[in-house]
Parts: structure tokens; sequence; C-alpha cells
């Protein structure tokens, strides 16, 4: 189905490889064992030689179907799930990343993988963060020890955009590892292989099972790397075709030593939530950029961030790469003292952290999630302590756009 759509993509990627008992949907497998008709079978699967599965804590049947889903959904050659989105990037800096390299990061990511940064630096990385909207900020930062430059695609909170391409080409010229973070996008409104990216990461949580109800992570191979180049492949793990070489070391140490294994129950809701994905995207994204040109027009509203306003510092970059804006919108209010107040005053959104929820979802961000960081580092990012996050979902645009007005009346 590589010429097909992408919802029909989506909905049909985990029947691809044969559906049990006629089902239209893959069932949940709960068994954690597997148990083989000979001896050489097993032995088979332990050394790769042949497909099946051994142990729950690398995969299920269920986890295989929401892989081919994602990898379908993203062009990639393979794909591993993990537990959560955090796990998804610690097993790909924790796999590929030893004592002594040096590693190249956006100062805009997400919080908690910014705090993951501070432990790469305890084990022995060099970290440096960067303003990756500028290509050349990234040539800077790049040294001899440099071996992987990771970015997002939209930033949280501030919805920043990397300079997706320009990383893109400097990383292939470098021989770089070049890992993407597509959570807040999503593969409805962009695919980072086509700008070089090696490793595309998910957060299957957020916008891709786009409910709440299930924690994920993924890591996608486009397939575009060389890991016959790569010093840190293990050698069990250059067998067969190079190709595979990263994404089995990712899945051997992520899961099977670190144990990030995804449950099928939360891997079957997540394929189940995954298949409306374009048309949530479609219209979480529509009313997004109204309620962002509603709020840009209040004299109550300081500043309004939203990638696919024309006000946008990377508007022509956004509107050039991707379908839509997503559903992160956060902006600022003129008198930063009614932020908490404000959001109070809201009767719609609701008050608690996560995003791409059906449900709009408002946080102060200054106050929680990026708390912990610390007034400097949010300096750095250009977060304001006034600044609200919204994560708008699903509701009519008529009713949430009354709601702000209201609040902010």
């Amino acid at each position: 189905m590589a010429d097909t759509g992408i919802n029909t993509r989506i909905v049909h990627a985990d029947r691809q490889f044969g559906v049990e008992h006629g089902g239209i949907r893959k069932p949940i497998h709960t068994s954690v064992q597997y148990g083989f008709d000979t001896v050489e079978e097993l032995v088979g699967v332990f050394q790769g030689t042949v497909k099946g599965y051994n142990y729950a804590r690398q995969g299920t049947p269920t986890t295989a179907a929401l892989e081919a889903r994602v990898n379908a959904m993203e062009g990639g050659q393979g794909t591993i799930v993990f537990a959560t989105g955090m796990a998804a990037i610690s097993a790909v800096f924790l796999t590929l990343l030893q004592a002594g390299d040096h590693l190249v990061v956006s100062q805009y990511v997400f919080g908690n993988t910014n705090s993951v940064l501070g432990t790469l630096r305890g084990l022995g990385v060099d970290v440096t963060l960067v303003d990756a909207t500028q290509a050349a900020a990234v040539a800077a930062a790049i040294g001899p020890r440099t071996r992987m430059v990771f970015v997002e695609t939209l930033a949280n909170p501030g919805t920043q955009v990397a300079d997706l391409e320009g990383i893109g080409q400097l990383c292939r010229e470098r021989g770089l590892v070049y890992v993407v973070d597509n959570t807040v996008t999503s593969p409805a409104l962009f695919q980072p292989r086509v700008v070089g990216a090696s490793l595309v990461i998910n957060s299957l949580t957020k916008t891709i099972g786009g409910h709440g109800t299930a924690l994920g992570g993924a890591v996608t191979d486009t397939g575009l790397f060389d890991w016959t180049d790569y010093p840190h492949i293990f050698p069990a793990y250059r067998q067969g075709n190079p190709r595979q070489w990263g994404l089995t070391q990712v899945r051997k140490k992520g899961l099977r030593d670190m144990g990030a294994s995804l449950s099928s129950e939360h891997a079957h809701a997540i394929g189940t939530g995954a298949e409306t994905l374009a048309l949530r995207q479609r219209q979480c994204s529509e009313t997004a950029l109204a309620l962002a040109q509603f709020l840009a027009q209040h004299p109550a509203v300081a500043q309004v961030h939203y990638p696919f306003l024309p006000s946008h510092p990377q508007h022509e970059r956004a509107t050039r790469l991707f379908k839509a804006g997503s559903w992160l919108l956060s902006f600022e209010l003129a008198n930063a003292d009614d932020c908490l107040p404000f959001i109070n005053r809201l009767q719609i959104p609701v008050k608690g952290t996560g995003l791409a929820d059906t449900r709009t979802l408002v946080i102060p961000v200054a106050h929680t999630i990026f708390w912990e960081a610390g007034p400097q580092v949010r300096a750095q990012m250009g977060i304001a302590d006034g600044l609200i996050r919204l994560s708008v979902g699903l509701e009519d645009l008529a009713d949430l756009q009354a709601d702000l007005a209201q609040a902010l009346g």
C-alpha cells in the first residue's frame, strides 16, 4: 500500500501480515511466553534466523501490528514501539551513544527530554544545546566527537520550527545520526525522512494515539543512515542486512536489556486511536489556527505562538514543510499576573498536563512543566512567566472561542 493515501495506510497497516480467524482488526495477544513445535525453531528465533516471538519484553504480535502501522505512516524500513515516548528517546541515546561522544540538541526541546540530557552528561556524554532554527548554529557546535543531532519538528511549548532541511543536509555531509522527534506534527502532517532524518521519534501517547488512554512511544529507522560506518554497533548485531543494524541494537538494548516494553493492551488502544489520526489532525489544526487568529487580535493578549500565523518567525518554513499547524498553541497575556486567574475562568479546557487529547487542555507553562528547569533555562527557551499552553481538541470552534473571550474579558 505504499502508493495509497495516509488514511488508507493507517487503517489497513495491521492487516498486511494477515489477521487470525478473519478478524477485521488485529486482536490483543496477552501471552508473555511463546512455545515452538521444535527446539530448532526456538533456537532460530533467539538467533534471529527465524521470525517469531520468544518473550513479550521484546515484542508481541500486537505490538508488531502497531509497529507495522507506525512504520507505514512514517515510510520507514522498520519501527520499534516502547512503553512511552521518553523510553523511546532514552533508548536511542543510551544504546547508540557512549562516554566521550558529543550530542548536539535543540535548546527548545521538551522539558523531560532536557532532563534526560542531564543524565547523559553524568554518564560522560558531552551535550551542546543550540538554536536549531538555524542550521549554522548546529554546524558551529559540531566537533570531531559529534555522533548525533537531535531536534523536534515543532517545539513544545514555544512552537519554534527547526531548520529541518538545513540540519538534514549538514548531517548527511558529516555522517551524523539525525534524530527528529515528530510528536507534535505526526506523520499526518510531516514525514521527517523527506529532510534526511535517520531516526524518527513519536510519542504515541499523544498525537498518534490521540485519546489520552494509553502510554507509548516509537522509533522508526528511515533507512537513510549507513550503519556500517557507525562505530558503536556491537559485533553481535553486525550480521545480516546492515540497514537493520541500528534498529536491532536499539531493540535488543532498549527492550530486552532495559525493559521499556509496550504492553499489548496499550498497543491495541494506540492502534485503534491511530486510525483517526489524519482526521483529528485536520480538525485540531483548523481550530487551533482560528483560535490563534482570534487571540492575536485581542487587546488582552501580548503575543501568540502558532506556526501558521504570518507573524511566526518560521512561518514560511512551517507552511512549506507541514500540511497544517497541528494542535499546539501558546500565548502570553498582556498582564502576566492574570495568567492563573485567566485559566481558572476558562470553563471548557481541562486544566491539566498532557497533549493531543480529544479534549482541549490548558496549562501555565512556567509554573508547572518547566518549573524544575529553572528561570535560566526558561529564559533560554523563550518561556515567559505568563506563557499559557493550549492543546486544542475536538470541541466546536465557536464554543472554545466564546470561552476564551469570556475569560479574557
